[in-house]
């Protein structure tokens, strides 16, 4: 996955999201935060996955995986990741 626009984007520790190549701003949960500071620092999805688990003290229940997938996908869709 191409995450050379995520790279760009400033977060915040409250979940603001800055791009500075569109001027557009966005807010993201708790999750989507890990998952986008995941990617800048170039972590595989199974990596994030565990991470999520990990950080948001998840028991297994949760179809973690395709969270993020669907989150990929989000972000795939606004042009943040290919």
């Amino acid at each position: 996955m191409d995450v050379s626009r995520l790279r760009q984007l400033a977060l915040s520790d409250s979940g603001f999201v800055f791009d500075p190549v569109t001027g557009h701003t966005f807010t993201v949960n708790a999750a989507g935060l890990i998952v986008l500071s995941a990617l800048k620092e170039g972590q595989s999805t199974d990596a994030i996955v565990k991470r999520l688990r990990d950080e948001m003290e998840m028991d297994g229940s949760e179809d973690v995986a395709r969270d993020v997938d669907d989150f990929l996908a989000r972000l795939a869709e606004q042009g943040l990741a290919g």
